[in-house]
């Protein structure tokens, strides 16, 4: 594939790496000071919420397939989808893209649905990133917490993060009562599972045309 590369950070370098690794061509970097939009077969976007709101025009003018790894601009997906439905765009949106978290999150439903019957168990969850990470709670979190709801978990779940140092990602749910404590986490030892991740994604957008969740690439 023909891979533009929108952000080009820590994320967006380890994507170029992996992706070269595996043959894929670089026809671009867009990042700050940086504005070629070279033709591409897809898209893989790691900038910023900020950044998005100019990118996503273009997508859209360019019939530009693209990966959408940024999170932060939930409150606006609904905008995105109305308008790459219209230019019959694919996309592929993930707050996360590494198929273990992918997994961690499945377990989550689960785990709230069992604690639905017992109202003696109040739950949480706590992420923890690096100090540069800017938005908190991360994106992960939140769908963590969406999972929950969605598998009919009705009572509160608190959310806290942490920002320090180089963590590279770690989430964890828990349910706590009188008695005892449970708890569930998830530990990304580095970025290269959410980086080989995104360009999974992008292969297999590639002839798609729709709105699709990390989900839908892990089905096939």
């Amino acid at each position: 594939m023909r891979l533009l590369l929108v952000g080009y950070g820590k994320m967006g370098r380890l994507v170029e790496e992996l992706a070269l690794a595996r043959q894929h061509e670089i026809v671009g970097r867009i990042d700050v000071g940086s504005d070629r939009w070279a033709p591409a077969d897809v898209a893989i976007d790691f900038s910023t919420a900020d950044a998005l709101a100019g990118n996503f025009p273009r997508y859209i003018e360019m019939r530009l397939p693209v990966v959408i790894g940024t999170t932060g601009w939930t409150d606006r997906l609904h905008a995105y989808r109305a308008q790459a439905a219209t230019a019959k765009l694919g996309v592929v949106a993930a707050a996360n893209f590494s198929v273990g978290v992918n997994l961690f999150e499945m377990l989550a439903a689960e785990a709230a649905r069992l604690m639905q019957a017992h109202p003696q168990y109040g739950s949480w969850i706590h992420e923890a990133h690096h100090a540069a990470k800017r938005d908190a709670p991360s994106g992960t979190a939140l769908l963590l917490r969406d999972a929950m709801t969605g598998a009919g978990f009705s009572r509160g779940i608190d959310l806290s993060s942490t920002r320090a140092g180089m963590i590279p990602g770690t989430h964890t749910i828990g349910f706590d009562s009188a008695s005892d404590t449970i708890e569930l986490t998830h530990t990304a030892r580095d970025r290269r599972g959410f980086a080989s991740g995104a360009i999974a994604a992008a292969e297999w957008l590639q002839g798609r045309e729709g709105w699709f969740s990390m989900k839908d690439v892990l089905r096939g």
